[in-house]
């Protein structure tokens, strides 16, 4: 008891402190220190939560202007810049953007084919064959795109020789082949998951009713993937478009190519990049943004209700 009485006055009974942290500590271990609350300001986290909503924009607003003073200071400004753009519009639309349209349906077309042929060859009961749909999908998928192009621009020759006739292999061809690598594994994903998708049930269903597993595929299962597959397909083809301006790096003649030539032929002013370039970005939202969109709705108007 009288232990107990001289261990409650040290504080280490219930009604006393913790030693370390509100009482001495009796060992020369190292514990825990006493919990001191500090008196200090806040912290600098703290201080840049605490500041208005309109103080990132103030200190912005000088970086932001600085460009347009330089500018106004030389005989080449903004306005001269955005006036020479529009001289040539015509130009790097007709020429260069409708260009790149082009170059993504023709690999979207080819990636396509490819792609559901690939997909379906991974739901194959041929061992070798699914196998090697599975490589060569993982292979594409999983590649740098830029590499990929890179690639196809030096195995590919740029001319072949059939029958003593010379056909040439321009560079854009070689782009749509490059860029139709990639969608078409990721098509064959599309198509793979689609197909695995579909209950089970419908498999048995179909092999009761005496249907072959090729009928089953072509009429049953087929047919309720399309409306599923639709919405990444357009996803895809949308990646597909905005990624065309990599062709640039093989010399395919597209929008930022020309874009390059127009500033060169205006001899180099750096206030024409921000515009040219501004120019291309503004054509690629506005046609793939409305593909985004009706992506979203058809995802909504085609999603399973469980």
């Amino acid at each position: 008891m009288a232990a107990d009485r001289q261990q409650n006055r040290s504080g280490g009974g219930l009604g006393g402190g913790f030693p370390g942290v509100n009482a001495r500590a009796s060992t020369d271990l190292p514990v825990m220190k006493p919990l001191r609350l500090s008196a200090a300001g806040p912290t600098a986290t703290q201080w840049l939560t605490n500041l208005p909503w309109w103080t990132p924009i103030l200190l912005m607003t000088p970086l932001i202007l600085f460009p347009f003073y330089a500018q106004a200071a030389g005989k080449f400004t903004i306005v001269t810049a955005f006036a020479t753009l529009v001289k040539w519009i015509p130009f790097l639309f007709k020429s260069g953007f409708l260009f790149n349209i082009l170059i993504s349906m023709f690999a979207m077309l080819f990636g396509t084919l490819a792609g559901a042929a690939l997909g379906l060859g991974q739901i194959s009961k041929i061992t070798a064959i699914r196998r090697s749909a599975w490589f060569l999908t993982q292979l594409f998928r999983n590649s740098p795109w830029l590499v990929i192009l890179f690639i196809v621009l030096l195995a590919l020759p740029f001319e072949v020789v059939i029958f003593g006739y010379i056909i040439s292999i321009p560079d854009w061809m070689k782009a749509v082949f490059g860029l139709s690598l990639p969608i078409m594994a990721n098509i064959s994903e599309i198509v793979r998951g689609a197909v695995q998708s579909v209950p089970t049930a419908q498999w048995e269903a179909s092999e009761s009713l005496a249907f072959s597993r090729q009928q089953t595929l072509w009429r049953i299962i087929l047919p309720q993937c399309f409306k599923r597959m639709i919405p990444p397909w357009m996803n895809w083809y949308a990646i597909l478009t905005m990624a065309t301006p990599l062709c640039s790096l093989l010399g395919v003649e597209e929008i930022i190519t020309l874009s390059r030539q127009a500033m060169e032929a205006e001899n180099n002013h750096p206030e024409l990049l921000v515009p040219f370039y501004s120019f291309a970005l503004a054509l690629f939202f506005f046609y793939c943004y409305p593909i985004a969109r009706v992506t979203i709705a058809l995802e909504r108007r085609y999603a399973v209700k469980l």
